[in-house]
């Protein structure tokens, strides 16, 4: 969905012209403060912190959370590896929960996967579709687990009027690449507990005590990493957040018009969204796997089961239980055998995943062009 286009070039020659390029280096109101200003307004966050990839942002809001060796983080079968890597870079053992038709976490499974070694859930916002945050934080407060979302890849989006990754005590957000707005590279966290928000900043800048402004709390001091933004990514970043709205809500027209077209063949279903009235992505469930594969050959749809590298059977390092070193090893902590990232682990997952398509929605393809495909995908047969 990210287009670069003369403003970010501006804004990129601006920091060049500098010729001060690190968030520190700068005089007066660096680009990545003003860029941490605009999201925490476009986001209603009373704190957010750029970071330099969405895994950093996950690590980051780990540990703001409190999470280290020995506990153990509940994450969805269906993601990037990052999600449960992150846990795993903190001496945490990642657990893994089914995800439902929806695509995101199921809360049933969640509830038979929490033990008292359960430290947080970090319920993912896959494909800008929307997990049942009502029901995880619900049942995350009366098991006292922390909820750090991962809206790497729904920046923007909302669930209930709410924008993701401000609904949970953290979120985390992606600006690889792919997502909603791009740099390249680069993360967001966002918190309202200004706790999570030292202890975030405290990980994220080893010398973070040394910066102008640095506020110290009764939190104590500990040693961190270099995950900081670059000026660079934020003079991207920062004009895409000012047009995002409009693109999003370009997007929902089309899921619109999309779901007219294909509810015309009976045998297509639309896959069950948690806040429809948001909606921004769509996806298709089918009864027989055959029929997925059918509609996948089509032009503007994907099965999500031949994605691979977001399904947990491909997450080899993290399968293999393998660190950069024997000696740490946060899997000799787990409790529990089935905590590793097993093949059998989550079936319902595998068996959704090779039953479901995702309809591909562009905001820049007028709605009639976009009725056209759908009416196109809805003959699959």
């Amino acid at each position: 969905m990210t287009r670069t286009g003369p403003r970010e070039m501006a804004s990129v020659a601006r920091v060049l012209a500098s010729g001060r390029l690190g968030r520190y280096s700068t005089r007066g109101q660096s680009r990545t403060e003003r860029f941490e200003a605009t999201t925490a307004g476009f986001l209603d966050s009373p704190h957010t912190l750029a970071v330099s990839s969405g895994t950093a942002a996950l690590m980051c809001a780990l540990v703001g959370v409190g999470v280290g060796p020995g506990d153990e983080v509940l994450v969805p079968a269906y993601t990037w590896v990052s999600t449960a890597a992150a846990a795993l870079a903190l001496g945490a053992v990642p657990v893994l929960v089914e995800v439902d038709e929806s695509l995101t976490l199921d809360p049933d499974d969640m509830k038979t996967k929490i033990t008292g070694a359960t430290r947080a859930v970090v319920p993912v916002h896959m494909l800008n579709l929307v997990c049942d945050m009502d029901a995880i934080t619900a049942l995350a407060a009366e098991h006292g687990i922390a909820v750090v979302e991962d809206a790497c890849q729904a920046f923007g989006v909302r669930y209930r009027g709410r924008r993701v990754g401000t609904i949970g005590n953290a979120g985390a957000f992606s600006f690889s690449q792919s997502k909603n707005i791009s740099a390249g590279e680069g993360g967001l966290l966002a918190t309202a507990d200004e706790r999570v928000a030292v202890r975030a900043g405290m990980f994220h800048d080893v010398g973070s005590y040394t910066r102008p402004g640095w506020v110290r709390t009764d939190e104590r001091l500990f040693v961190g990493m270099n995950l900081k933004m670059s000026e660079l990514a934020s003079s991207v970043l920062l004009p895409q957040v000012r047009r995002l709205d409009a693109e999003l809500d370009r997007l929902a027209a089309r899921r619109r018009a999309a779901i007219e077209e294909l509810t015309a063949e009976p045998s297509l279903r639309v896959s069950p969204h948690h806040a429809p009235e948001d909606a921004v992505a769509l996806t298709v469930t089918f009864d027989d796997p055959s029929d997925a594969e059918r509609f996948s050959r089509l032009r503007g749809a994907h099965r999500l089961i031949d994605t691979g590298r977001h399904v947990h059977l491909n997450w080899e390092s993290v399968r293999g239980g393998r660190t950069f070193s024997d000696r740490f090893d946060p899997y000799l902590w787990a409790r529990r055998a089935e905590n590793t990232a097993g093949p059998d682990s989550c079936p319902a997952t595998v068996d959704i995943l090779a039953r479901t398509c995702r309809v591909r929605l562009r905001a820049d393809l007028p709605v009639t062009a976009t009725r056209i495909l759908a009416r196109r995908l809805a003959g699959y047969r």
